[in-house]
Order: structure tokens, then C-alpha cells, then sequence
């Protein structure tokens, strides 16, 4: 009997314990539009902060060609219901990854820590294949203007800027217009990225994608003509597509 009733007590005391936990929503930073990507369950809000969730860029937008990215967010703050969080990396799934190598072909690895130009150090590892096999010289310039050309273009962009390129892929495009040129490739692909410092005193990344540029006030005493459309300096800018010199996936 008396093994019956403390049963029955811890039984109950999991039950209470399961009925003061909360749903909170975890949603992606401003960077990505806030998507939600992911509920949780917790008894105090303080429990949450520190927690990775991952989505794939298909969550994220939608585009299905896009289902290979995984994203990783940081829980940083939580509001009411709902978790605020940071960017904090990303890789390409394994099998993606297999499918773009393949015997008789070099796969060359990297890595290059960056500086991007808000202060965050950003850790990536871009992989190129190429067409045939290379001699290991043609492999070490391939690496070398690999490093030269991730250095030079996150040094000059924000940490949300130099996300959106690895994202969309003008990084990887990038490198590959400079990299063909030592020897013919298959594909270039930043296979995973890790932040691996933040600045002091970070505040909250406020650039989204796609978005628009501020429109510039009127100059004083020139108003604006009515039904003229706006000349190309006043139109927002778009962003830049991925470069065109990406190689095509090839059906494997």
C-alpha cells in the first residue's frame, strides 16, 4: 500500500509539473523576416534563452530549391510568447553534398574566417569540385583565391548583407568566376558557416531581404511632377541575382 501511494504522489507531481509548462513560438531574426520556424515547450521564459532551432531555407521562403539549406537560430530574448533569436550558422545537408562529388573529380575544401565590416567574425567553408581531377598545385591557387575573394567581400559588407550573398549564393558565384581561371569547375558551394564572435554591444541585425531602399526627400522648392515616373537614381535599388557564372547542377 504504502508503495502504491508514492506512486501515485510522483505520478501526480509529473503531472503538475507537465501542466506549468508554456508553448512559446520561435520565430527567425528581422534578417529573415521573423518567420516563425518553431514552437517549444518551457516553465520559465529564462529556460529558453541559449536554444538553437533549425529551419531550412525552404521554411524560410518557401522555394523548394532551396529545401538542401539548413539555417541555425539562437533563442537571445524572449517577449510574451514569443522567442527572439540571431543567426548563428548554417551547412548544406550531407546528401547535397554527395550528390556534387564523384569519382575522378576534386572535391577542395576551405576554411577562411572573415571580419565583417559591423564586427562579427564569421567562420566559412566553401567546397569546389571540379571538372576532372586536379594536380595538387591547381588545388592550393584554388584555395588561396578562394581566401582572397571571401576575405575582400565580407570585410565590405554587414553580417546580414554577408549572410544574404552566402544564402543566395553570389558568394559561392563569386568564387567561382575567380577560381575557374586556374582550373575548369563543376561547382562552388559554401557548405557551412558558423558565427563565431559578435561585437560588443550588439544590437539586432535591421537589414531584412529584399528590402527596399528609403526614398530621398524632395529638394526644397521643386515639388514633385505628377504622372512623370521617377528617373533611375530615384528607383530603389534590387537586389543583385546570384552570379551567372555559377555552374549549372549537373544531373548526377
Amino acid at each position: 500500500m504504502a508503495k502504491a501511494q508514492v506512486a501515485r504522489k510522483t505520478v501526480a507531481k509529473a503531472k503538475d509539473k507537465w501542466k506549468a509548462k508554456q508553448w512559446y513560438s520561435i520565430q527567425a531574426p528581422r534578417m529573415f523576416n521573423a518567420v516563425p520556424i518553431a514552437e517549444t515547450l518551457a516553465e520559465n521564459p529564462e529556460h529558453l534563452v541559449g536554444r538553437v532551432a533549425e529551419a531550412t531555407m525552404q521554411d524560410l521562403t518557401g522555394d523548394i530549391g532551396k529545401m538542401h539549406i539548413k539555417c541555425y537560430f539562437k533563442v537571445s530574448a524572449v517577449t510574451g510568447t514569443s522567442c527572439q533569436t540571431r543567426f548563428v550558422g548554417h551547412e548544406l545537408t550531407s546528401d547535397y553534398i554527395r550528390r556534387l562529388t564523384r569519382r575522378k573529380h576534386s572535391k577542395i575544401d576551405n576554411v577562411v574566417d572573415v571580419t565583417t565590416k559591423d564586427g562579427y567574425l564569421i567562420r566559412v567553408k566553401p567546397m569546389a569540385v571540379t571538372e576532372k581531377r586536379a594536380q595538387s598545385a591547381q588545388e592550393s591557387e584554388i584555395r588561396h583565391r578562394t581566401e582572397d575573394v571571401v576575405q575582400k567581400l565580407g570585410s565590405e559588407k554587414t553580417m546580414a548583407e554577408f549572410v544574404r550573398d552566402i544564402i543566395n549564393g553570389e558568394l559561392s558565384g563569386a568564387i567561382f568566376k575567380e577560381c575557374k581561371l586556374v582550373y575548369p569547375l563543376k561547382r562552388v558551394e559554401l557548405r557551412k558557416s558558423e558565427v563565431r564572435k559578435e561585437p560588443s554591444g550588439e544590437v539586432e541585425e535591421q537589414l531584412m531581404f529584399n528590402q527596399p531602399k528609403p526614398e530621398e526627400p524632395a529638394a526644397e522648392g521643386v515639388p514633385p511632377t505628377e504622372g512623370e515616373p521617377a528617373s533611375p537614381a530615384e528607383q530603389p535599388e534590387e537586389p543583385a541575382p546570384a552570379s551567372d557564372e555559377r555552374a549549372p547542377e549537373e544531373q548526377l
